[in-house]
C-alpha cells in the first residue's frame, strides 16, 4: 500500500515581522518533516503577514519577501519536502497575492490568486490584482537574490498545477473556496487529487461552520484531498485569525487544528491512500465530464510524494468536527487577541474602569480568561509564552503560579464613583476584582467633576441642573458627560502611573467596554471610557455578553456573577432617588434584544429603513401593530443617524459580530445624515397606514 503524508501549518504571523515570520515558517517545515510529511502547506501571505495593508504598496515589502524566500531555499532544514508558501509578488509591475511552490532549493511555480476577497474586513483589491488568465502561465524573471541561491533565471507564473510522479496538486487561495465557481471544480475534472488552500480567515461568530461546510462539500462532490492552512492570532489589526486548519478527504475530516491557542506554530499531518480518491471518483457521469475538461499545464517535480506503507496505516476520519459555543468563543477568542496585543505592544498590563455592570464585568472576565490560557500554555512547556510573559511583567525570572496571581500583575481595575453611584455597583466591582485577583482601587471623583463645573460657572455665571432638578435636556446631558469624560482622563492617568505606584516599570493599556449594540445606537459619550486603547467586546452584543457571564459563573467558579446578571443595566450618571434609578434601556428607548435584531437586518440583510419595516412586520405583526413597528424602526434610524459620527473615534475593537458598525473598515457609511429620513419615513408611514386599513376591512 502506498500512502502520502501531508501537513497543514497554522502560524501566528505578524505584519512586517520578516525575521519572526521566517523563523516560524522554518520551524513549521522542520516539524512537518519530522512527522513524515512530503508536502507542507502554510497560510496566506505568511512571509509578510496578512495584515500589512498599505505596506503592500511599498517596494520594500516585496524585496524583503524575496530575501526571506532566498533564506528558505538555501536552508537545508527546508530540503527534502515540497513546500507551498504565501507571499506577495510583483509581475510586470502588477502586484499579486501568490503561492510559491519550491522543493530542494528550486522554485517550481508561482501561482497568483484568481479571486480576491473584498468584502467586510477584506480589501485585497486595494493592493492586489486578480490573475484573470485562466489556465495561462507566463515566464517570471526571478530577482538576483533568488538566482544567486537557486541558480534559476525564470520560473512559470500563472494558473498551473504541480504534478509529482504519483499525484497532482492544485492551489486555491482563501476566497477562491468561497466563490460560486471555485477553481477546485475544474481542477478536479482535470485529475487534480490534492487541493491546497493557504488562507487568512478571521474569526466571526458562526464562521467556522460555514468554512468547514464549504471544504467538506468541495470534496464530497468532486472527491479529493483538501488541505486548509489558516493563520492564527492578532497580526496587528482588529481581527483575530482563528486557525482551525483542516485536512479533509472525500468530505470526511481527518484532522482539525485548534481554533484558539497561544503557541506560535501548529502542524497537523495526515497519512492518506490516494486510491480512496480514485475510487470515489469512479462515477460514469463524472468520467464523461472529466474527459472533456480543459487541461491545466502541469509543472513536474520529477519526484514521488508517496511511500510504501507496509503497515497499511491511514489517518482515520474524526468522529465529529469540534465547534465552540458562542460563550466559549467569547471566552477564548478575545482573550488570545488581547495576549498578542499585549506582548507585541511591549506594554505591561491592562487598566479597566470597572463599573459594576455587565460590560466591564465581561471585559474583566476576558482578561482573566487570558491569564488562565497563558498559565495553561506555559505549564504545557511553551517557552515563547514564558519569555513573552516575563517581558510583560518585567521580571526575567518570573514563573506564574496560578491565573489569579497572574491577573493581579496584569489587570488593574478601578471603580470611579460619584454622588450618583450606588453602593451596589461599587460592591459588585470590588468583589469581582477580588475574586479574579485584579489589582483594584476605589475612588470618588466628585472633586474632579465639581472642579470642571467650577470653571464653567466662573466663565459663564450659570449653573446647569439635572432634569429632575428642573434642568433642560442640554443641561442634563452635559452634566452626565462631564462625569463620563472625567473617567477617561483619570483612566489614562492611572494607566500611566499605577505600575509606578507598585514600584514596577512600564505602563498599562486602557481597555474599553462598550458593546456592539450601544455603538450601533450611539448610546455612549464621545471621548468617555469608550475612548480606550483597545476594546475586546466592541463586536459583541449585550445578549451574548449576558450569556457569557452566566457561562463564566460555572467555568470560573465565580458566584458573584449572578448578581451582575440580575442587576439593571445603568450608567449611574443621574441622581438616584427613591422613585428613579437610571436605566440604559429606558434611556435608549429600545431594548438590547431589539437592537440585535436591528443590527442584523441593517448590516447582514442589507436593509434600509423601509426594508427593515417590511421585514419586521412579517416577524412582529402578531404581537404589535404595523404603526407601532413603524415607530420602532423610525426611532432606531433616527438615533443611528444622529450618533453615527461617534463611531469614527472608537478604539480598535475585536471583530466578532457580523453586524458590527465598525467605521474603520467593516461598515463604511456616512457620518453626517439627514436624520429626518423624510422620503424613507413617509413611505413607511404610508405602508403602515395601508396595512392598518387592510386589517380593518371585514373578511369576505
Amino acid at each position: 500500500m502506498e500512502t502520502i503524508t501531508v501537513a497543514v501549518c497554522t502560524l501566528n504571523q505578524w505584519a512586517l515581522d520578516f525575521r519572526g515570520n521566517c523563523d516560524r515558517i522554518k520551524r513549521s517545515i522542520v516539524e512537518a518533516k519530522a512527522q513524515g510529511a512530503a508536502y507542507r502547506l502554510g497560510p496566506e501571505l505568511e512571509v509578510t503577514g496578512y495584515g500589512c495593508n498599505d505596506h503592500f504598496y511599498e517596494n520594500d515589502t516585496y524585496l524583503h519577501s524575496w530575501q526571506v524566500l532566498a533564506e528558505l531555499l538555501s536552508s537545508q532544514e527546508c530540503a527534502g519536502i515540497l513546500c507551498d508558501v504565501g507571499m506577495p509578488v510583483m509581475h510586470k509591475g502588477v502586484r499579486y497575492n501568490c503561492r510559491v511552490f519550491f522543493e530542494n532549493g528550486k522554485i517550481l511555480l508561482i501561482r497568483p490568486k484568481l479571486f480576491l476577497a473584498n468584502d467586510g474586513n477584506y480589501r485585497e483589491m486595494r493592493w492586489f490584482t486578480a490573475w484573470t488568465k485562466t489556465r495561462v502561465f507566463e515566464a517570471f524573471i526571478l530577482p538576483q537574490v533568488i538566482t544567486d541561491v537557486a541558480g534559476q533565471e525564470e520560473v512559470p507564473f500563472g494558473d498551473c498545477v504541480v504534478a509529482s510522479k504519483d499525484t497532482v496538486i492544485g492551489s486555491e487561495t482563501c476566497e477562491e473556496l468561497w466563490t460560486s465557481q471555485s477553481p477546485h471544480i475544474s481542477m478536479a475534472l482535470d485529475g487534480v487529487e490534492i487541493f491546497s488552500n493557504g488562507s487568512g480567515s478571521h474569526h466571526e461568530f458562526g464562521k467556522l461552520h460555514v468554512r468547514v461546510d464549504l471544504i467538506r462539500s468541495a470534496t464530497e462532490k468532486c472527491g479529493g484531498v483538501y488541505l486548509y492552512a489558516n493563520q492564527h492570532g492578532c497580526d496587528g489589526e482588529r481581527v483575530y485569525y482563528d486557525g482551525c486548519s483542516l485536512i479533509v478527504v472525500n468530505g470526511q475530516v481527518l484532522a482539525q487544528g485548534r481554533q484558539f491557542f497561544l503557541e506560535e506554530v501548529e502542524v497537523l499531518t495526515a497519512t492518506i491512500d490516494l486510491n480512496r480518491v480514485r475510487a470515489f471518483r469512479s462515477i460514469a457521469s463524472r468520467g464523461v465530464q472529466a474527459s472533456n475538461a480543459p487541461a491545466y499545464h502541469r509543472i513536474n517535480t520529477g519526484t514521488r510524494l508517496s511511500t510504501l506503507n507496509l503497515a497499511c496505516r491511514e489517518t482515520p476520519a474524526l468522529p465529529k468536527v469540534h465547534y465552540h459555543s458562542p460563550s466559549e468563543e467569547i471566552r477564548l477568542g478575545p482573550a488570545c487577541w488581547l495576549w498578542d496585543y499585549l506582548r507585541r505592544s511591549k506594554t505591561n498590563g491592562y487598566f479597566l474602569p470597572l463599573s459594576g455592570g455587565i460590560d466591564s464585568c465581561s471585559t474583566a472576565l476576558i482578561v482573566y480568561s487570558m491569564c488562565n490560557i497563558v498559565c495553561e500554555t506555559i505549564s504545557s512547556g511553551d517557552e515563547q509564552a514564558l519569555k513573552d510573559l516575563r517581558g510583560v511583567v518585567g521580571d526575567t525570572s518570573y514563573n506564574p503560579t496560578d491565573p489569579k496571581e497572574l491577573c493581579n500583575r496584569i489587570l488593574h481595575t478601578s471603580y470611579m464613583g460619584t454622588s450618583n453611584s450606588s453602593d451596589e455597583t461599587k460592591t459588585r466591582a470590588s468583589r469581582l476584582a477580588a475574586d479574579i485577583g485584579a489589582y483594584h482601587v476605589n475612588l470618588n471623583m466628585d472633586s474632579v467633576v465639581l472642579a470642571v463645573l467650577g470653571v464653567f460657572q466662573t466663565v459663564t455665571g450659570r449653573t446647569p441642573q439635572f432634569k429632575m432638578h428642573g434642568g433642560s435636556v442640554a443641561e442634563n446631558l452635559a452634566l452626565q458627560n462631564i462625569q463620563a469624560r472625567s473617567r477617561m482622563v483619570l483612566s489614562y492617568l492611572f494607566a500611566q502611573l499605577l505600575l509606578w505606584c507598585r514600584s514596577r516599570p512600564g505602563a498599562l493599556l486602557v481597555l474599553g467596554s462598550a458593546n456592539v449594540d450601544e455603538t450601533l445606537r450611539g448610546y455612549f459619550t464621545k471621548y468617555d471610557c469608550s475612548s480606550a486603547d483597545v476594546n475586546p467586546i466592541g463586536g459583541i452584543s449585550k445578549t451574548d455578553l449576558k450569556a457569557f457571564v452566566g457561562y463564566s459563573e460555572t467555568v470560573f467558579g465565580l458566584p458573584i456573577l449572578k448578581e451582575f446578571l440580575h442587576a439593571t443595566p445603568t450608567a449611574e450618571l443621574e441622581p438616584i432617588t427613591a422613585d428613579y434609578v437610571q436605566s440604559d434601556e429606558a434611556d435608549m428607548g429600545m431594548t438590547y434584544d431589539d437592537l440585535s435584531v436591528y443590527g442584523t437586518l441593517r448590516r447582514i440583510m442589507k436593509c434600509g429603513p423601509f426594508s427593515m419595516f417590511t421585514n419586521l412586520v412579517g416577524k412582529w405583526s402578531s404581537s404589535i401593530s404595523p404603526t407601532q413597528i413603524a415607530e420602532k424602526v423610525k426611532k432606531f434610524f433616527r438615533f443611528y443617524a444622529i450618533n453615527r459620527h461617534k463611531t469614527t473615534i472608537l478604539p480598535p475593537s475585536y471583530h466578532m459580530s457580523p453586524y458590527s458598525p465598525d467605521d474603520n473598515r467593516f461598515d463604511l457609511r456616512p457620518i453626517l445624515y439627514n436624520a429626518g429620513w423624510g422620503w424613507q419615513f413617509n413611505k413607511i408611514d404610508e405602508a403602515a397606514k395601508a396595512m392598518e386599513d387592510a386589517r380593518s376591512q371585514p373578511l369576505l
